[in-house]
């Protein structure tokens, strides 16, 4: 029980994570902080891509999911089963591997080159 919990817990964790990733540049923008983590992931996300490497996530979950009960017939909470439909697309590699450029490519623009609206 544990583990599935705990593998529910890093599915979530791992949809946050992507989300950051497309829309942390908004907050980035206006905190140091949140930029320099913003900034770190989508270089790792890049690198992960360009490599065909896997999230650390990745693995993490289906290292939690192997150790639970294999007697379950269904992995996880309703809400971690539709999340997971969201965290691992079926996608071909080419589309993520553009679509995570594409992400990297708008944060650095918003971030070095485009000049914020003053209020």
């Amino acid at each position: 029980m544990i583990y599935t919990f705990a593998a529910d817990l890093v599915v979530i964790v791992h949809f946050l994570w992507i989300l950051f990733l497309i829309f942390g540049v908004f907050p980035g923008r206006r905190y140091g902080l949140v930029k320099i983590i913003h900034l770190a992931g989508l270089i790792f996300a890049v690198i992960i891509e360009i490599s065909g490497w896997y999230c650390p996530l990745t693995y993490l979950e289906v290292w939690l999911r192997q150790r639970r009960e294999p007697s379950l017939s269904y992995s996880g909470s309703f809400i971690v089963h539709y999340i997971e439909r969201l965290v691992y697309l079926e996608l071909p590699s080419a589309l993520i591997f553009v679509l995570t450029i594409a992400i990297a490519a708008l944060s650095l623009y918003l971030y070095f080159l485009k000049k914020p609206r003053r209020p």
